[in-house]
Order: structure tokens, then sequence, then C-alpha cells
């Protein structure tokens, strides 16, 4: 066995440092600029902190502030999904009774306005006697939003990133902040469209007027909801010499609750610091999560797109605070309540929110999803015994925010799978940190009762385990045709992995018995269905024969990583799939599709194709301020879907491809820049995450891979694929080399927080 030469590792260290520095400037170019102020709350500068978001923007004359919080929902239950079973809808689906089901389970969705997320309320500033502005800027490097105007007029605001607190200043000029309350009582425009995606009607919550009141420099709403919700928004400011200091805040209250301290009290308190004063931990904050990892591209376009991606995760999500819904902190503000109701779909919403947190290295951040889902175990445990009949553990895949079935197409907002999907994120949090503690406290136990249920619920048919019922999302949207008496591709695949992780995971844990009995079940599952191309069907004589929006069949390869490109049965399996989404077209497609393609070209080592579907999303599914929008705006054909609602799934997804065409570990080996394109000669990035806990440093220059560093914090053996013919170890610590069968694969064992660099060429 090899122990490595440190004769250069004093040089090796200073490139490194030049590496970091180099990559970890951020510029100015990432951020968001325009000319003017933005004219539309969904086209509004996006500040946040996890729990308080503000989106600022102009509105007839007036500096707008739509103030949100994440915990604001109506959470009125729905008395005709009480009724729903799965077995009862299986029954109907044997009768062909769909109509029956629709009722129960898929109208009271759109009927009803409730339960919902729900607006905060805003502050308007009147800056109409201000004239032109000069510029408007967010600096996601600090998270602070400034207005210049032309008269020398200037206003900046920040979400604190340290405390649930908004700071604004302003310098030569004095506007008195108006605070206003949602429209719950006011009649607008007549609603037209679909209200479920436009958003319905604030006035059909029902709600009386909250009271404002305004006392010398502090002004208050209070505002009832339903149950024993109400919250209250504050305001306070003071003029100074120069212009005005002020601060503002949400705080939520439930008569059920221990008692937290109301927003006007936190003003006050906050008060005794004027803005500059109080930024400082605000920027420390920021400055951290910046340094978690960096990337350089040699796109312009994708490498801004990507940090504004990251900004938007580190606004919207945040330890303590609730998960990543369809909008997160950023709900409507046009007397309409948020396009979807602003809740956690988990059919693909919340599953593509959370991709770029791992090997983004912000595990922290990422644990805010498992932390909800843990919250609500029982809840979820209580709702797979009430509705499927079974012990175990699943969730609902349209849910608010305290994990209650909200309804909806049926098939997918009740689908029996919903668990093992969310299960990914219990396995890559540990894959990521190995914290051996989260894996047997919180991994291990979410997948065994997913397994548990699962095995429950399945039944032997033709000596082949299946679902009774089984759907694929959002394949024949809710029609009757979305009910498969055969088991799709997508149910077997969330089936498999969950079984197949409960295994492993209990193997890990010395469980050998457990470990063996979800080994025996995986063995009943079948095979997945094939086309006569050799692709992946929907389920059993469904090809895929149209454009369609969500990969769902697609999950064996990826998300999940069941199916290995690598491997070569597997790859046929991957290419023929993979050719027909492309022989299909996208005239069905969302801008989420792109992104969620990207990552799939990525694990296929097509670096160029990754790359030009990520353009087209950035180019033409996002509005001027980043916000995905479902729809082509550029109305080039990419899409037949013109229309624009904003989700957040498919930027957080884009990240995620960009990860995935610089680094992958997926199936146990390390790849460096496996999915770049050919044309790209400078690329760069630090403290990249893999599987294992491995953090990797590398960086191309005028087209030469010269050397990447790899520390690892947990120790550890690292499988690493040679991005060199030759190679030498230019310094290392506590790490040693492990002969490899393979030439082509290096392997390395690491002590606790060891580190090595390897260069291109011989020493």
């Amino acid at each position: 066995m090899m122990m490595f030469n440190p004769k250069v590792s004093l040089l090796v260290f200073l490139l490194s440092s030049v590496l970091i520095s180099v990559c970890a400037q951020r510029n100015e170019a990432h951020d968001l600029v325009f000319d003017s102020i933005p004219g539309r709350w969904d086209r509004g500068f996006p500040l946040g902190n996890g729990m308080l978001g503000v989106l600022v923007w102009q509105n007839n004359g007036m500096l707008r502030l739509s103030v949100d919080r994440a915990d604001l929902w109506d959470l009125r239950p729905t008395a005709e999904i009480e009724k729903y079973t799965y077995k009862w809808a299986y029954q109907q689906r044997l009768t062909g009774d769909f109509d029956t089901v629709t009722k129960v389970a898929d109208e009271p969705y759109d009927r009803d306005a409730a339960p919902t997320k729900i607006p905060g309320a805003a502050i308007e500033f009147d800056i109409s006697g201000l004239g032109p502005v000069e510029s408007a800027r967010l600096n996601i490097a600090s998270a602070i939003c400034t207005i210049k105007w032309k008269n020398g007029a200037v206003f900046r605001i920040y979400v604190d990133a340290t405390q649930n607190l908004v700071r604004y200043n302003w310098q030569g000029a004095m506007p008195v902040p108006m605070l206003r309350a949602p429209a719950y009582t006011y009649r607008h425009l007549q609603p037209t469209g679909n209200q479920v995606v436009g958003g319905n009607d604030l006035r059909r919550l029902g709600y009386s007027t909250g009271k404002i009141s305004i006392k010398k420099n502090l002004t208050v709403y209070r505002q009832k909801a339903w149950g024993t919700l109400r919250y209250e928004v504050a305001v306070i400011h003071q003029n100074t010499a120069s212009g005005q200091e002020g601060c503002f805040t949400i705080s939520s209250h439930y008569s059920d609750k221990p008692k937290v301290t109301t927003a006007s009290a936190l003003v006050k308190a906050a008060f005794n610091k004027n803005f500059d004063a109080s930024v400082a931990a605000h920027k420390q904050w920021w400055l951290q999560y910046w340094q978690q990892s960096e990337v350089s591209l040699p796109d312009p376009q994708l490498e801004k797109q990507y940090y504004l991606e990251m900004y938007k995760f580190g606004s919207a999500s945040r330890k303590g605070a609730p998960p990543i819904t369809l909008q997160a902190v950023w709900t409507a503000d046009n007397g309409k309540l948020p396009p979807w109701k602003g809740d956690l779909h988990n059919d693909l919403n919340t599953e593509l929110s959370y991709w770029p947190s791992y090997a983004g290295n912000h595990l922290q951040e990422a644990a805010v999803f498992t932390d909800w889902m843990w919250e609500h175990k029982i809840g979820f445990e209580n709702y797979a015994t009430k509705v499927f009949g079974v012990g175990g553990i699943n969730v609902p895949g349209v849910a608010t925010l305290a994990g209650a079935p909200m309804g909806g197409w049926h098939m997918y907002s009740l689908s029996p799978t919903v668990s093992a999907w969310l299960a990914q994120n219990f396995y890559l949090q540990w894959r990521y940190s190995l914290d051996r503690e989260f894996l047997k406290n919180r991994a291990y136990p979410w997948f065994s009762a997913t397994a548990a249920f699962l095995e429950q619920l399945t039944v032997i048919k033709d000596g082949v385990r299946v679902l009774p019922m089984s759907s694929s999302p959002e394949f024949r949207d809710n029609r009757m045709e979305a009910w498969f008496l055969t088991m799709t591709n997508y149910d077997l695949a969330l089936c498999r992995f969950a079984v197949a992780k409960a295994a492993e995971l209990a193997m890990e844990l010395n469980l050998e018995k457990e470990a063996a009995h979800w080994n025996t079940l995986l063995l009943q599952f079948g095979d997945y269905d094939l086309d006569d191309s050799g692709g992946l069907n929907i389920a059993k004589d469904f090809p895929l024969n149209e454009s369609h929006r969500h990969f769902s069949h697609m999950m064996a390869f990826h998300p999940l990583g069941l199916l290995d490109f690598d491997n070569a049965s597997d790859h046929k399996i991957i290419e023929s799939s993979l050719n027909r989404i492309e022989k299909n077209g996208t005239s069905q497609w969302c801008g989420y599709s792109f992104s969620w393609l990207a990552n799939m070209y990525a694990r296929m080592y097509r670096g160029e194709d990754a790359a030009a579907s990520l353009r087209i999303f950035a180019s033409c599914f996002c509005s001027p301020n980043s916000f995905h929008l479902n729809g082509d705006q550029c109305k080039a054909g990419h899409s037949s879907f013109t229309y624009d609602p904003f989700t957040l799934e498919g930027n957080f997804a884009f990240a995620s491809a960009i990860q995935e065409m610089l680094l992958q570990s997926h199936n146990g080996i390390i790849r460096i820049f496996p999915a770049v394109p050919a044309g790209w000669k400078n690329i760069s990035f630090v403290n990249l995450r893999t599987e294992g806990a491995f953090l990797v440093s590398a960086r191309i220059e005028n087209g030469i891979f010269d050397s990447f560093t790899i520390t690892a914090p947990e120790g550890g053996i690292a499988r690493l694929q040679l991005p060199f013919p030759t190679f030498y170890v230019g310094s290392a610590a506590k790490t040693e080399r492990v002969n490899s069968s393979d030439s082509k694969i290096l392997v390395l064992k690491f002590e606790k927080n060891g580190k090595a660099v390897i260069r291109n060429g011989y020493e």
C-alpha cells in the first residue's frame, strides 16, 4: 500500500487556494438588475429567509412590498375526502364508476377555496413624486435589494437571515409606509379561466375585514383567519436627517398552541438598531451560505441562472421553517389565492425542489424537508391506516402544511407510493452526510415503515407482487384511463427503491434478519415493462406515444438510479426510452420538463444536450426575476402551454442539472466533469459534495484539467474514475491509496478529515 509523497504539498496548497479564491468571487453579473421597478407581484425582487418572504415591485405609482409568512395557512378540512379509501376507489374502478370517486376526491380541490396557503399583507410607499428610476438591483451575495432614483433617492431592503424581521432604509426621501390588508373583502375583477391555476378569489375564504391601527410611527394589522389562526403584521418607522429607517414582520398565532411574541412587540424591540448596524449578521449568514460550494461556468447565462436558483433556495429553505411549497415564501398579491393553492405537491414539486441541496453541500437546508416529514410521521401513519387500510406510512400527494390530504386528481394526490419517493430525501441525507444517528433514528425507520406499508398493500398476482391499482403522474391527467389495473413502471420503480434501500440501510445497521426480509420481498416484484424498442413503457402494453410533461415512467433511471447508464443492459433501456421522449416532442411539456431532462442527459454524459435543454428553460420558461413559469414565454414552439403561473421546482431542478454535469456519485463511483460540453474550456467548482460525504474541488483552465482536490470530513473509502490517463498524488493528509482491480478507478482510503490533491501527469 502506497503512502503519498508530500514534496509538492505547498505548491498544491497554493494552487488550491487560488482555485477557491477565483471561484468564490460573487459576480455582479449574477445579480437581478433592471432599469425600472418590476410592475407585477410575480415579477418582483424576491427576498426571504425560509419563514418570511418579500416581493419588491411597483403598483400604480406605489413601491409595494408584498409580505408573506410560510406558516400562514387556512387548514379547514374537506369533508368529502374523509370518505375516500383506496379499496373503495379500486372497487369503483372495477365497475367503471369514475364520477363517484371524482366527486369525493377531485372536485373539492377545484370547488373549495380552502385548505390553502394565504397571503400576509403589503406595505406601500408613494413614489410618484420621485421621478424616474436610475437602477433597481438585487445583490444575491448579500440578499439586499437597492433601488436608486435619478433625483438621488435610494431605497434598500433585506429580509434578515438571522431573525424573522425585514429592515428597510430610505436615503434622500421620507415616504410614509402604508400597510395594506389582503383583499379578503374587496371587490375586484370577475375571475376568469381555471381558478385553481390562476388563483381563487380571496373573498371566497369568508374572512371578516381585519383591523389596521396607527399609533405614532407604528402601524399594526390584525387578521382573524380560519379556525384558531390569527396573524399580525406590524411596521415601524422613523424619519432621520437623511431619510428614514423602518422594519416590519408578521407573527402567526394559534389559540391552541403556545403563545409567541407579537409582530408589534418584535418590531419595537428591534428598532433600537438601524439598517447598517444590524446588517452585519445578515451578511455573514449569506457569506457562509455561498461558501458552502461554488461553480464557475463558461456560459454566462447558465452560470447566472444557477446562482439565482441557489439564491432562491437559500431564501426559501431554512432550518426551523416550513418546507418549500409551490411558491415558497412568495404568495400571490393580486387579490387571489396562489396558483394551485400554494400547497405541497408531492408527486414532483417538493421532490425536485430539494435536488440541488445535496451535491450543493447545503445539507442543513435539505433537512428542512425531512424534519417536516418526521414531525408529521404519526399523522402519515394514521393516513396509511385510514385511507389504505394497512400499517406503515404513506404521505398525501397533495398536502397541507399540517400534512393533511387536500385531494385533487386522486390517482396522484392519494397515490400509494408517495412516501417511497419522499423517502429518497432520507436516503440522500444519509448518503451525503454519513450521519449514523440520522440513519438509525430517522432514515431507516422511515424506509422500514414505507416498505412495510407497500408489503401489506401489494398482492401476489401471477407470481408477481403488484399494487391492485396503479398510476403514473400525470399520464392521462385525471381521466378513467389514468387508473391502471397493471403495475406502472412509476409505481414499480418506487416500490423496488423503497424495499431495496430498506434492505441496504438495515445491513448498514447490522439488522441482518430485517435486511434478509426486505431482500426476499424485493425479489417478488417484477421487471420493468418495455416497449418494442426496448424502452420503458408507462405500463404493460402502454408505450409512451405522445408528448408528456412528467417523466414518471423514467423514475427507475432518474432520480432513483435503479437503472445505471454504465450497465450494458440498462444502457439500452435508457437510450431507447430517451429516444422515444425526443421523438414525441415537447408540445405538452412544462418548464420543469426541460430541467428534469437536463438531469437525465447529464446522467447519460450528454453534456451538449444537457446545456441546450437548460438554455431553453432559462430563455423561455423563466420570468425576468428568474421564477419558473410553467409555459413557453418565448412562444417559440417549445410547448403548447404558454400560461405563466410560477412554481419553483423547475428552478431547483435546473441547479441540480448543473451539478450533475460537473460531478456525479450516484452509483458508487465519483466522476468529475462527467457531462460538460466539449467547448467548455474554463470550468471550476469548489466543495461540491458526493455520496459518502466527500467534498470535491476541480478546475479546467484553457481546456486543461490539471488537478482536483478531495476531502473527507467523515473519512471513508472513495472510488474515483480517473479523469486523466496519468496522475500522481501531489499531497495527502490522513490518506492512503488502496489497490484497485480496475486501472481506471482510483481508490482512496481516508481517515476523518483526510485530504488528497490528485494531479495530471507524472510526478
